[in-house]
């Protein structure tokens, strides 16, 4: 690949000069405080550094979905206070994404400063499926720099979409990559290129269906694909278990199945829960037993039990697995980690990681709310990636539209 670096825009020289950067500031809110600030530590380093050299940088950014106009709840600005609050450089915020305010604020923005525009995906071409409207934004926002700025690309977690702050304004600007992105990519690339051995797996999250194509490229890399969370359900459905009320994906049963086998012939062992808490409604306060994985409606909630979590032999059993990995890659949390009660499996999981001297690697989006949640530091770990579905993508094997138009 022949993409520029940081390194190389900063070599070039950015002083006094426009810089757009693609920064991930999409962080939970609880009423307009940001709850999980993790990102926002991440996009720091590479702004901090074309500050240094005396940029005048423009951030974009989304916050989650808000169908392409304005939508308080997805204002942006609580998370640009935040990153004023944690940066030790000074941090302006423009109401609207290439409107009057947008303008005005560029036009006087000093050198060594941070503008950050108002929610990206408030305009409607940033994800609009039309190549000529997603170039027209990219134009206007190349306009804030006077048409002779340069752009970053620092989000991973937005590298596999088509949009118009990822894709098309690096067929407007000089695009280089980021350090966070680089770090990314670096890092994930050990996960699927020789990864030193024994190599763990472990997938949770509600539906089996988002990582049927990550287990189809790993499976044949791994050693054990450890399964929790939602998806384990119809796993075990697969295994001829009654599963109660429980999240079931009926029309992936038969895939699985052959997952199952196709796995064993590539020597890799899929390990799945031995035990279960089983509750009687999905809440923080439902009363609920821990049961044999294979028994699930032996529980005194019969068949309207609702699995949600994995059991605490099955969390020791997980870790201890984990421990044992020279790498080690966590996508998706085993349980309702947001429920006390129902935490212990992801709790245990993450102990693990920390625990384990080999590459330990959090697949971020849930697994990285629920590891800060449940009080590990980012130290424990060796990665937490900023990208969760980006991260997915790439272990897929899928080309990553974002990093693609960056090696053009």
């Amino acid at each position: 690949m022949t993409i520029k670096t940081l390194d190389e825009l900063i070599s070039d020289g950015v002083d006094n000069r426009y810089v757009l950067v693609r920064s991930d500031l999409n962080v939970p809110l609880d009423d307009g405080r940001v709850t999980d600030d993790g990102r926002i530590r991440a996009s720091i380093p590479t702004l901090q550094l074309l500050v240094e050299h005396g940029a005048k940088v423009i951030v974009m950014a989304h916050l989650g979905r808000p169908k392409g106009k304005p939508d308080e709840k997805y204002n942006l600005r609580p998370a640009a206070d935040r990153l004023d609050e944690l940066a030790p450089f000074p941090v302006e915020f423009a109401e609207d994404v290439v409107g009057s305010s947008a303008r005005d604020l560029a036009g006087s923005l000093a050198a060594g400063s941070v503008l950050v525009l108002q929610n990206i995906r408030f305009d409607p071409r940033e994800t609009s499926k039309d190549d000529a409207e997603r170039q027209e934004l990219a134009r206007e926002l190349s306009s804030l720099t006077g048409n002779s700025g340069a752009f970053v690309d620092d989000a991973f977690g937005a590298v596999h979409r088509r949009h118009a702050s990822v894709y098309d304004i690096a067929e407007v600007l000089p695009a280089y990559e980021g350090n966070l992105v680089r770090s990314e990519l670096e890092v994930l690339s050990r996960l699927t290129k020789d990864p030193a051995k024994p190599y763990v797996v472990v997938l949770g999250g509600s539906k089996v269906s988002d990582k049927l194509a990550v287990i189809e490229n790993l499976m044949t890399r791994a050693d054990y694909l450890l399964v929790g969370g939602g998806m384990v359900f119809t796993f075990l459905a697969a295994q001829g278990h009654r599963v109660g009320a429980s999240l079931l994906e009926e029309d992936q049963i038969d895939t699985v199945k052959d997952y199952l086998a196709r796995a064993k012939e590539a020597g890799c062992e899929f390990v799945l829960p031995t035990d279960i808490v089983v509750a009687d409604k999905f809440a923080a306060d439902a009363e609920h037993e821990v049961v044999a994985a294979d028994a699930m409606e032996t529980s005194r909630f019969g068949a309207s039990g609702i699995g949600l979590d994995i059991g605490p032999a099955s969390g020791a059993a997980f870790a201890e697995r984990i421990r044992s990995g020279q790498t080690v890659f966590w996508n998706g949390p085993m349980g309702v980690f947001e429920f006390d009660a129902f935490a212990g499996g992801t709790r245990a999981v993450a102990q693990g990681l920390k625990e384990c001297s080999g590459l330990t690697v959090v697949g971020g989006g849930d697994s990285a709310a629920a590891v800060r949640k449940l009080g590990f530091s980012d130290s424990d770990f060796s990665h937490i990636s900023t990208g969760g579905g980006a991260s997915l993508e790439y272990l897929e094997g899928k080309e990553l539209p974002g990093i693609a138009v960056l090696d053009k």
